[in-house]
């Protein structure tokens, strides 16, 4: 079983400063934070995953707060962090007998780096290309236990490992629509006899001004409508050095939403739903995952 948004680590990434423009939903942008600035964003996630083709009949909920603090050291390098909390429940039978595994707690810190490589400006328009390189360290509680013992590492707040992640994100704005684009990659490592599958994710993102239709002196604020698809595919996991057949596989997610952009601060909402998913043996589907969130610059 896999968190439905697998770049969850990048999805609240997607910042840029210092007026409030349209952004992806779902992962990073390549527009910049201003020298010296800094974003706040804050992002709630519910995600369930309760597609189950075997007779545990699982059901897992996923209640998240994700926040992250970004800072401008130039106009081309800023950096990111990210902490989330989670609230994780898996309800499932076992022996004719309905159980339940829960646990909250702080999950695992994220640091990243990104840097404009690439920029091209025009009148009403504008290129860039920024490549992003980060780690993620243990900081979630890895050993939670309850009545039935150790809890499965998809129910633990954090993972225990120090993991890797990178890629490149492109952005193409205009004063009517901007289309972002991202490949990233993120390197697992083992805990406690567990290693999560590594995870390369392709992500697409067209933002359209929805209003005003026309542009005029003193426009306060827009409404954006948002449309992104995410390409997720995921290694088998493993455990005690031996691959899970039942774990890892390839989703393509359509997310649809709306964002209400001020100068200093976004407000936004999407879902995003799984239209394809080819998953490894008995691993546990993806349903849906809702988002609401805002950001602030200052």
């Amino acid at each position: 079983m896999k968190p439905l948004i697998a770049g969850s680590v990048l999805l609240v990434l997607g910042m840029c400063s210092p007026a409030a423009w349209s952004a992806p939903i779902t992962f990073n942008t390549a527009l910049p934070v201003y020298e010296g600035g800094y974003v706040l964003r804050e992002q709630f996630i519910f995600m369930k995953n309760a597609d189950d083709p075997t007779p545990a009949k699982r059901d897992m909920e996923v209640t998240g707060l994700v926040s992250v603090l970004g800072y401008g050291v130039n106009r081309n390098f800023a950096l990111f962090g990210m902490l989330p909390y989670f609230d994780k429940r898996l309800d499932m039978s076992m022996g004719g007998q309905d159980l339940t595994r829960r646990q909250s707690g702080v999950g695992d810190l994220t640091l990243l780096g990104r840097y404009t490589a690439y920029e091209y400006n025009a009148p009403g328009r504008t290129f860039r290309i920024a490549p992003f390189l980060g780690v993620k360290a243990p900081t979630g509680e890895d050993n939670a236990r309850d009545g039935l013992g150790r809890l499965p590492p998809p129910v633990q707040p954090g993972s225990g490992s120090w993991d890797a992640l990178g890629g490149a994100v492109l952005t193409y704005q205009t004063l009517v629509f901007q289309i972002d684009s991202q490949v990233s990659y993120k390197a697992n490592r083992e805990a406690n006899g567990f290693q999560t599958g590594n995870v390369l994710q392709i992500d697409g993102s067209l933002q359209y001004r929805l209003w005003p239709r026309n542009l005029g002196v003193g426009v306060p604020a827009f409404l954006y409508g948002v449309l992104e698809a995410n390409l997720v595919h995921a290694a088998r996991d493993r455990v005690d050095g031996a691959n899970n057949l039942n774990s890892g596989g390839t989703t393509l997610f359509l997310s649809p939403g709306v964002q209400y952009v001020t100068r200093k601060w976004i407000a936004e909402a999407g879902v995003q739903i799984p239209v394809i998913q080819h998953l490894n043996g008995t691993a546990l589907k993806n349903d849906y995952a809702l988002t609401a969130g805002f950001r602030i610059n200052f």
